[in-house]
């Protein structure tokens, strides 16, 4: 199958090059010119605008989209519906908004093309391990691209499936996200504890290790903390502020909107927060509140 791949950051340079290994033929595009001619060492066939994409497609042309949420997204998108034709495919494997996806796809069915969103996990081991990918969109339209997916997955009947209509590719990306956010938080918080445990003399690598097998919190996250901790066991070279992609908020406004209680993962979001904070003001309040009622000892600026 043929398909453009519009967008070659790490993850859409990764597909490319998993697509064209099985075979596919692949028109890369992206606005840095270098990721184009690494594509094209690579095999796939260069396009340097978006009108040099469609024109090099045959009909009915099926176009992956792997640009940053939000305006990239909107931009790419509402620019592509200018350029092709009732029957063609546009494809949103990033993180989009679900709710921006539904939108999105009722403006390309007015327009006869077919509007798929595909949640995709995986990161930089996609390559080599398949990606787990989360679609939604009419049966037909991903009927069509099925031969794409079925490459990119760990196999062709596993690891991705048809989740519901054009949006829920996305929302259950969302939820698959906010999980991600409490299983890191907890093991976080777990390993920090053992390593506060001073008079143990634990090492944290070892017992990753030990948990890596047989243990019922054995995971491949588990397996990524065992690699870090095999590196450097002090994180030395690492600094404890850690950003969200903004899928973890979006469930938790989910979680709120639909009256669903989501503590964990709303607890893991907001330690993300606390994470990026030098000295929180509000840990001040609390030091001077238990100062002003019981007269408990308080460390000054600086110590």
């Amino acid at each position: 199958m043929e398909i453009a791949m519009i967008g070659l950051g790490k993850m859409g340079a990764n597909m490319t090059t998993r697509l064209l290994q099985d075979g596919h033929r692949v028109v890369a595009f992206d606005l840095n010119e270098p990721a184009i001619l690494a594509a094209e060492k690579g095999g796939a066939d260069g396009a340097r605008t978006l009108d040099e994409v469609v024109s090099s497609l045959e009909t009915p042309r099926a176009v992956w989209v792997m640009v940053p949420a939000g305006a990239p997204t909107e931009s790419t998108v509402m620019t592509l519906v200018g350029l092709l034709s009732p029957g063609d495919i546009i494809i949103d494997g990033g993180n989009s908004n679900y709710k921006d996806t539904v939108r999105r796809a009722e403006v390309l069915k007015e327009k006869g093309i077919y509007f798929v969103d595909v949640g995709t996990s995986g990161g930089v081991w996609g390559l080599a391990e398949g990606y787990s990918m989360m679609v939604g969109g009419e049966d037909e339209a991903v009927e069509n691209i099925r031969p794409v997916l079925e490459t990119l997955a760990p196999g062709p009947d596993e690891g991705w499936g048809r989740v519901g209509p054009s949006g829920s590719g996305h929302f259950v990306k969302m939820v698959h996200n906010g999980i991600e956010y409490g299983l890191m938080q907890a093991y976080a918080e777990g390993f920090e504890i053992m390593k506060a445990k001073d008079e143990f003399g634990l090492d944290l690598h070892q017992i990753a290790e030990i948990w890596r097998f047989g243990s019922v919190v054995r995971s491949w996250l588990l397996d990524l903390t065992a690699n870090a901790l095999a590196e450097d066991p002090e994180l030395s070279d690492i600094k404890g502020w850690v950003a969200d992609s903004g899928e973890g908020r979006w469930t938790v406004f989910e979680a709120v909107d639909l009256d669903v209680p989501a503590p964990v993962i709303t607890a893991s979001l907001q330690a993300r927060f606390t994470s990026r904070q030098d000295e929180s003001y509000a840990a001040k309040i609390l030091a001077a509140m238990r100062n002003q009622f019981g007269g408990h000892a308080v460390k000054q600026s600086g110590e």
